[in-house]
């Protein structure tokens, strides 16, 4: 195994258990503790965790922009809910815009799953165009750019002004925060950018977004909580977070299955 997918695995259990254990993972692996030292350090470098004695802790700042190989396999259960619910919500022969997120990419596989017919789908989500590419009867369409380290994502000049060409149906997007005051936000300001331009491009605008992303502020807006139609989440979100829906005209679903 390569360090890198070593240290991706170690991600991956940081986001499921929060801590880890360098014994653990040096037994799991089958390499020194001081090779798990090394990549626990490099973790900690490039602010995904935090060490600690004899291990280290996932780091939950909402600023940090996790690779998506470790970000597609958590949550997955409130992302198939999520995605569940969206795909009930596109028709045949819609236009669609969606990012590159993790959620989204739930939202895709819903859509082929129930045979929807005749989509026109714009993303810039290499993972979606993979998803899609045996589809028959839709028009799907990729927004070019340059290809982000560390995701499946296309951003940049070439992507905002493919994107801005366009005028959809709806568009899907998710985000790493939202917040009644400071809107939804993300961290990284290349991909909030796209994600506003998404937004801008459609008639309905649709934020996904599971339930721990609420009550929290990443680094940089996409856009202000009032300009989404619609918001679905993984479950039921409490009275106050309701009332702010109401008064700002947002529909707002979850799952009933939760």
């Amino acid at each position: 195994m390569l360090a890198i997918e070593r240290r991706n695995k170690i991600l991956e259990i940081l986001q499921s258990e929060n801590r880890v254990v360098v014994s653990n993972l040096s037994e799991l692996f089958k390499v020194t503790e001081e090779t798990i030292r090394r990549d626990l350090e490099k973790l900690e470098k490039e602010g995904l965790a935090k060490k600690t004695y004899g291990g280290a802790i996932i780091n939950e700042s909402v600023n940090v922009d996790l690779p998506y190989t470790v970000r597609k396999k958590a949550n997955v259960a409130n992302k198939q809910y999520i995605a569940e619910i969206v795909s009930s919500m596109i028709e045949d022969g819609d236009h669609i815009m969606m990012d590159a997120s993790s959620t989204a990419v739930f939202v895709a596989k819903q859509l082929k799953k129930k045979n929807k017919r005749n989509l026109t789908l714009i993303t810039n989500s290499i993972e979606i165009l993979l998803e899609l590419s045996d589809v028959v009867g839709w028009n799907v369409l990729s927004t070019g750019g340059v290809l982000k380290e560390g995701s499946l994502s296309l951003v940049g000049y070439q992507a905002e002004k493919m994107i801005s060409t366009f005028h959809v149906d709806k568009a899907i997007i998710s985000c790493k925060g939202v917040d009644m005051n400071n809107g939804i936000t993300d961290s990284n300001e290349m991909d909030a950018h796209i994600k506003k331009l998404i937004l801008d491009s459609a008639n309905t605008k649709i934020l996904v977004a599971d339930t721990s992303k609420f009550g929290k502020i990443s680094f940089t807006q996409i856009s202000e909580l009032d300009k989404v139609n619609i918001l679905v989440t993984d479950t039921k979100l409490d009275e106050k977070w309701e009332q702010t829906f109401e008064t700002l005209k947002i529909d707002y679903k979850y799952s009933k299955e939760q």
